[in-house]
């Protein structure tokens, strides 16, 4: 499904020790951005009723129904330059992709394939 660098895990497994003790991650997809679609990262404490749960690297990540079609295989890395840190997203559905790293585009061909 998905995979965590393990730079990934780190930075998340930090940013998450400052939330709620049962705070979950929740990984979605949604309408905007530069290229029609972009990731969005949070912390939750409920999971909703259109909710998967998985667990990657020994965290429990929360994706919903709608977005899961768009990040089977997706891998999530971390790393910091000159600018700062931020994640990475590198999904190979994506058929385009925005310099900003968070917003891409894909087929409907790589949607109906993926399922």
């Amino acid at each position: 499904m998905i995979q965590l660098s393990q730079a990934a895990k780190i930075e998340i497994e930090r940013l998450k020790s400052k939330q709620k003790p049962n705070a979950l991650v929740r990984l979605a997809v949604k309408q905007g951005g530069c290229s029609d679609l972009f990731y969005d990262m949070s912390f939750d404490q409920l999971v909703q009723e259109s909710d998967r749960t998985f667990e990657v690297s020994g965290l429990q990540v929360l994706i919903d129904n709608q977005s899961l079609k768009y990040v089977n295989g997706l891998v999530l890395d971390y790393s910091e330059d000159l600018m700062g840190g931020g994640f990475r997203f590198h999904n190979p559905q994506a058929v385009a992709t925005c310099s900003c790293g968070n917003s891409f585009s894909i087929t409907q061909e790589s949607i109906s394939h993926s399922s």
